[in-house]
């Protein structure tokens, strides 16, 4: 990107106090930076005062407008250049977890296998292989967005934790945009996607969200010491979704085994899901394990970024 350093920049992007350039309007101009690639120069019309009054609200309403463009920016960026450079690639990130669910759908259909519980086969794959995947697209692409963007963070109004933090609102927003095309597709097909109890099914998609956020923000740190993790990550959630439920009932499986994949918080998030469409579903779910284990995680990932990663970067 351009930078006009004998405009009032510095050779790192940084705008000298001499300039007195609002946070507000270096907020803008860094959203203008990022998003449309024009250079960051101070705006015409000369330099404003360091010595002009203003007051203490004034500044914080100054900071939080900067910090509002700044995550606007990061956002629209991240939606436009993800698939294809444009706005309508990110239809293909939102309908790519749709297409796997309903590939897998369609192949349990045509070969005829019945669904362990309940009458609709889709239905009871749909119902564990959307959380599966909620937590398996979040927390790998959280795990990436330093990787991507970390370019960004030489602006002096991105920090390392503004990058995952849009990266996390993303992909939530792009996790919800999945789940009710899902839905759609379902009402469609004929299907009533609605369930029993849709508290705890929408309580069991919340839990698998916070747990792709909370593991993604680990993998934020593990990658910033091991880069190649990110494939061993990729081949580690394969084992995950293989085992954990999502094409058949764990429950039904002898003690010992059901045992051991219970310590798996994913098995515990599908039948948390799953629980809100067969209330008769003889599984006890543990709450406080899987909501633990996923703010654990998180708070975790964000003390090593405080303190370790953003000492490194």
């Amino acid at each position: 990107m351009k930078r006009c350093d004998s405009d009032g920049m510095d050779g790192r992007g940084a705008w000298p106090r001499a300039t007195g350039i609002s946070r507000a309007k270096a907020g803008h101009l860094t959203f203008r930076a990022l998003f449309f690639g024009t250079p960051i120069c101070k705006p015409a019309g000369g330099l404003m005062s360091t010595n002009s009054a203003s007051s203490p609200k004034a500044s914080i309403r100054s900071q939080m407008e900067s910090y509002l463009h700044v995550m606007h920016a990061l956002i629209l960026r991240d939606m436009r250049t993800r698939f294809g450079g444009s706005h309508w690639g990110y239809a293909v990130v939102v309908l790519w977890p749709v297409i796997h669910v309903f590939m897998l759908v369609v192949i349990y259909v045509t070969r005829g296998v019945p669904a362990p519980i309940g009458d609709s086969r889709a239905l009871f794959f749909a119902s564990g292989a959307v959380p599966a995947l909620a937590f398996q697209y979040i927390s790998r692409e959280v795990m990436k967005a330093v990787l991507t963007n970390k370019p960004l963070t030489y602006y002096p109004q991105v920090k390392l934790f503004d990058v995952i933090f849009s990266r996390i609102l993303v992909e939530i927003v792009t996790g919800f945009l999945g789940l009710l095309s899902v839905t759609a597709i379902l009402i469609c097909c004929g299907i009533d996607p609605i369930p029993a109890d849709p508290f705890t099914a929408i309580c069991g998609y919340m839990a698998a969200v916070l747990l792709g956020i909370g593991v993604g923000t680990i993998n934020v740190s593990i990658i910033a010491f091991f880069p190649a993790w990110i494939m061993g990550y990729m081949l580690f959630v394969i084992v995950l979704y293989i085992t954990s439920g999502v094409m058949f009932l764990p429950n039904f499986l002898p003690d010992q085994i059901y045992a051991v994949l219970k310590f798996n918080p994913v098995v515990q998030i599908i039948e948390w899901v799953r629980l809100g469409y067969y209330p008769d579903l003889h599984v006890g779910v543990d709450y406080i394990y899987t909501l633990l284990f996923g703010g654990v995680c998180l708070v975790i990932g964000l003390l090593l970024e405080k303190n370790v990663i953003r000492r490194i970067t």
